[in-house]
């Protein structure tokens, strides 16, 4: 099984340390690898702020992408306005 999880970093407001936003299950034989893809749009990135507004706010984003949270590799990204 393969994890995605997104950490907003300057959020308006305490967002969770690693939100899951994908999953895909898939099984391999010993030695096999797989390309994994997943998509995530401006949409994905929405939370209800202090406001109970649902909103995306520009800011720095860190993607997760592992076999469980605990074992992740990192990368980041700035969504602009």
């Amino acid at each position: 099984m393969v994890q995605l999880y997104i950490r907003d970093l300057v959020g308006s407001i305490t967002r969770p340390v690693q939100q899951l936003v994908g999953v895909q299950k898939m099984f391999l034989k010993k030695g096999e690898e797989k390309r994994v893809t997943f998509s995530l749009s401006a949409d994905d990135l929405k939370f209800y702020n202090a406001d109970l507004k649902y909103v995306n706010e520009s800011g720095m984003y860190d993607v997760m992408i592992g076999s469980s949270s605990a074992n992740v590799k990192h990368v980041s990204f700035e969504l602009v306005p």
